[in-house]
């Protein structure tokens, strides 16, 4: 899951991946903060229409148990699916930035810190690349 500063960077006992601190230290750290600011505000702003469309829903206590949430959530989000391919789209709410606390977290150096690492390290590996690099030419060789 992705979160943002105010988490640890955790590995175990739940996947939480948060951005490098500030400031920054190199390139790969600085791209792979890039992508997960560009993930999460997809993200966040698919969260945002579905509030808008289910306001009876999320913008409540769901009055059913526990166990049956991940339903809930999972059928308004094929209903929604449903709605924006037959065209029907919702702007997101108005949501403020949250400002990210980041403070230090000594858990996220056990857990989540390398973790972070190499997928930073994949992430600046996929941006080397050159774009016109042709795969399918270099698999059949």
């Amino acid at each position: 899951m992705l979160a943002d500063g105010g988490y640890p960077c955790l590995r175990y006992p739940l996947p939480l991946i948060t951005p490098y601190k500030r400031p920054v230290q190199g390139v790969g750290a600085h791209h792979f903060n890039v992508h997960h600011s560009r993930a999460r505000s997809i993200i966040e702003r698919a969260f945002g229409m579905m509030k808008t469309r289910f306001r009876a829903i999320f913008l409540q206590v769901l009055e059913v148990h526990h166990t049956f949430v991940p339903h809930v959530i999972t059928a308004c989000a094929i209903l929604h699916n449903i709605c924006l391919g037959v065209g029907d789209i919702m702007a997101p709410e108005e949501m403020a930035e949250e400002e990210e606390d980041e403070g230090g977290h000594a858990l996220e150096t056990v857990s989540g810190a390398p973790w972070r690492d190499q997928l930073s390290a994949e992430v600046s590996a996929l941006e080397e690349v050159p774009a016109d690099h042709d795969y399918l030419l270099q698999a059949r060789q």
